[in-house]
């Protein structure tokens, strides 16, 4: 007879799921992974991941669940800075964070998932995207931005996910520390620093006489 389940005993097994298989579906897709792998993966019986997950999409909603958190953590700790310095901190902690975690970056956006199946997937990406909204929200209120704050944070999103994603595939020139001696080029940092020039300016409020 199975034993019972202690919390932590769930929380242990959940996690090692979690990294297991984020590496799984990032690297093979949904299609591609299979219950029977993920529980050779990590060592145990096939039938064992069924005593903690019903099947391999809350697995999936976990792991992207897990992702959207930690993205929205990087963001609230950089929208910490002074006000007129967080344009420059939220967006580089976005980058940072899709750069430093591929795998999971990737996950929380080339999936969909049915809205309103998974409360923690649904929790986690609300966060995230409230944390956005929150900061051009307090821009808009300090006079720094002009605009819908909801529209100006799906622009900012919209923009700055090209870029990762196109960085993510190798398309961007290298960073300015790979660049070789001599190379007078823009850099990845330069292209990254004028999108968000062209932003910020758009989103300025106007001067009277050009109202």
């Amino acid at each position: 007879m199975p034993k019972t389940l202690s919390p932590d005993d769930i929380r242990q097994f959940r996690e090692a799921m979690r990294r297991v298989a984020e590496d799984a579906f990032a690297t093979r897709g949904a299609q591609g992974v299979t219950m029977r792998e993920l529980a050779k993966e990590l060592g145990c019986s096939a039938m064992t991941p069924y005593r903690y997950f019903r099947d391999k999409d809350e697995i999936l909603a976990m792991v992207r669940a897990a992702a959207f958190n930690r993205f929205a953590a990087r963001i609230e700790a950089a929208a910490q800075h002074p006000a007129d310095h967080t344009r420059l901190a939220v967006s580089d902690a976005y980058v940072e964070f899709a750069l430093d975690e591929p795998h999971a970056y990737r996950l929380m956006f080339d999936f969909a998932q049915p809205a309103g199946g998974y409360a923690e997937l649904d929790a986690a990406s609300q966060r995230a995207w409230q944390m956005l909204s929150e900061h051009f929200r307090q821009l808009v209120e300090a006079r720094l931005l002009e605009g819908d704050p909801h529209l100006i944070g799906y622009a900012y999103w919209a923009s700055l996910h090209g870029f990762t994603m196109l960085a993510l595939a190798n398309q961007l020139p290298l960073p300015e520390a790979q660049q070789p001696a001599g190379h007078g080029g823009p850099t990845r940092e330069a292209i990254l620093a004028q999108i968000r020039m062209m932003l910020w300016r758009g989103a300025q409020p106007r001067r009277a006489e050009e109202s």
